[in-house]
């Protein structure tokens, strides 16, 4: 298997757990090598994302490692599948590698919950208010290049409705609900669009209103994608910058404890909802 110039987000991640489930057993790099019958340089480049390892492989330097936590390794074993290449693969080197590693991260989440301060997530954008928020690009989006950008962000909000829906949480400050990118017109539409995804079973959406206040967070967005064994959950930043992926434990704490502190100051998801139609109503 030749090595990866460019692993993604997730052979990454697949390789940082092996390597701090081998740190944990205190075995070297050199004795997992050993245990697998391959060159002593391959646990390293396993570890950093550049070499793929089977799912078998997987298991075995787990069980070796002494790891109890069944379901971690399960869930380790499905992220070494080769082949698993999802829809996102057709946007790779037409993005930036940043966007497709989000798509993928999401795809494969178990929650979802994201705190946004001035604009609508991303997962509920319509195509339109999309578009306008793509128009504000400095400097400009070419053409090829802004619809690339819109189909990638249109065909993440698919994991709302696969046939096992993500569980999505959306924390929106008054200030997001109140931008009118694209005009009254789109606005309006975007904030129905909000109303008809918050009615439904696997999403829920909570408003801070501007007399909450200031908040903890107040200058950021962020995602906590919540994986079905909390030592895999990812934070994922949005700056002007780009897109910065999080999975230290201490880093996840704090967003877990950032979250509960932002929705203490929502208000409840009914009352959201009205929030959300006077705020339309007024446009």
């Amino acid at each position: 298997m030749p090595p990866r110039s460019s692993p993604t987000a997730r052979q990454q991640r697949l390789g940082s757990e092996l390597r701090k489930l081998r740190e944990q057993s205190g075995m070297s790099a050199q004795q997992a090598a050993a245990l697998l019958g391959v060159d002593r340089t391959r646990i390293p480049n396993v570890e950093s994302g550049r070499f793929g390892i089977s799912p078998e492989r997987v298991r075995t330097l787990a069980f070796n490692y002494g790891c109890p936590d069944t379901g971690l390794v399960d869930l380790l074993a499905a992220m070494a599948h080769a082949r698993d290449r999802g829809w996102w693969e057709e946007h790779r080197g037409l993005l930036p590698p940043a966007l497709i590693d989000i798509a993928e991260l999401e795809h494969h989440a178990w929650e979802l919950h994201t705190a946004v301060t001035t604009h609508v997530p991303g997962i509920l954008q319509t195509e339109e208010h999309a578009r306008a928020v793509f128009d504000t690009a400095v400097p400009p989006l070419p053409g090829p290049d802004l619809e690339a950008r819109l189909a990638l962000r249109l065909r993440r909000q698919e994991v709302l409705d696969r046939d096992r829906p993500v569980q999505y949480e959306a924390v929106i400050h008054e200030a997001a609900l109140r931008m009118q990118f694209g005009g009254p017109k789109v606005a309006r539409q975007q904030l129905e669009h909000i109303l008809a995804h918050s009615e439904r079973d696997n999403v829920a959406v909570r408003v801070i209103p501007f007399s909450a206040g200031g908040f903890p967070g107040a200058g950021q967005s962020f995602t906590y994608v919540a994986a079905p064994v909390a030592q895999l959950d990812t934070v994922q930043l949005d700056s002007s910058h780009g897109s910065l992926l999080l999975d230290a434990d201490m880093q996840l704490r704090r967003y877990r404890g950032l979250l509960d502190r932002l929705r203490a100051l929502t208000l409840s998801t009914e009352d959201s909802r009205a929030f959300v139609r006077t705020v339309a109503r007024e446009l």
